[in-house]
């Protein structure tokens, strides 16, 4: 009859335990999201002032007349990976397949060494246009 009396107690501890017992209080959790520095500068002119090393200074490669993936390419393989395409005619298309557009302009121009994480814009049309 006592191991029977022990095994009934035994449980219900198990079982208040398992419940957080009468009156125990359950910690908050606390969740943080981490915010991004805000960047500051010009981006032509060098690296975002964002505390951090700064971005190493490069020429940019001449990619007018190449098709658009060569120049992603191209542009890539100089270190600047910060690169936007966009249609040269105004009609504002997407280059779905960058193999059948040409680069008509780039901005910065070639030749201008800036901060690897400067912005390059890619202008493009389709080839025969």
């Amino acid at each position: 009859m006592q191991f029977s009396r022990l095994l009934t107690a035994v449980m219900l501890g198990a079982v208040l335990t398992g419940c957080g017992g009468a009156g125990a209080a359950v910690p908050a959790a606390t969740v943080t999201t981490p915010q991004p520095a805000p960047l500051t500068g010009d981006a032509g002119d060098g690296p975002a002032e964002s505390g951090g090393p700064a971005a190493e200074r490069k020429s940019l490669p001449d990619v007018v007349g190449m098709n658009l993936q060569l120049g992603q390419d191209t542009m890539q393989a100089a270190g600047f990976y910060i690169l936007d395409d966009q249609d040269s005619t105004g009609q504002g298309r997407l280059q779905i397949f960058d193999r059948n557009w040409v680069i008509t302009e780039q901005d910065p121009a070639a030749g201008r060494k800036v901060a690897t994480d400067t912005p390059v814009t890619l202008y493009a049309k389709k080839y025969g246009e």
